[in-house]
């Protein structure tokens, strides 16, 4: 099985490194992932850029914590689920919330439980949502435009679901507690 590194900033291809420079002063460090990812500039760059927008966007941290956490739970990406577990916790998330989305259950808040179903839905039926898909979405208290902003957070956690999934990206010690396994 091939074996993928995990990059630094110095070990990176070159074009990869303005990316992992970013993430640095975001995360304070390169999460494995990205260090994997950056193998790739073109995925590298895709993955800082889509993200940027992402948390640019109108959801709060929390929310964004809980679409990742959900699509990471729902495509079954072990280090994905680690890292943002500890990420959803940071921002505040209740943690019987958390656990409910690592069960594949919905959160108990209305509006993450809104999000995390919309985000499990959009996975699951490949982006095919009926009408009563959205209009759950909206009777939380969402607008049309944020529905379509759960596309690209969907399509942002997917790059790193994927990568993590193929790669077997090995999970850093500070997030070995909120290990999970599909």
């Amino acid at each position: 099985m091939p074996k993928f590194p995990v990059n630094t900033i110095e070990s990176a291809p070159e074009r990869s490194k303005p990316a992992l420079q970013q993430l640095q002063a975001a995360f304070g460090m390169i999460p494995n992932i990205a260090g994997v990812i950056s193998t790739s500039p073109v995925l590298i760059n895709s993955l800082v850029g889509l993200f940027g927008n992402v948390h640019g966007g109108s959801f709060t941290e929390a929310q964004i914590q809980t679409l990742l956490l959900t699509n990471a739970v729902t495509n079954g990406c072990s280090w994905a689920v680690a890292f943002h577990t500890a990420l959803a916790l940071k921002e505040g998330l209740d943690s019987a919330d958390v656990e409910a989305i690592r069960e594949r259950r919905l959160p108990t808040d209305k509006k993450h439980a809104a999000l995390s179903l919309l985000a499990r839905t959009l996975i699951e039926k490949r982006g095919r949502l009926d009408d009563r898909d959205v209009e759950q979405f909206m009777a939380a208290g969402f607008a049309d435009d944020q529905a379509l902003e759960v596309i690209a957070a969907v399509a942002a956690s997917t790059i790193t679901n994927y990568a993590g999934s193929v790669t077997k990206t090995p999970l850093e010690a500070p997030f070995q507690a909120y290990a999970w396994s599909a």
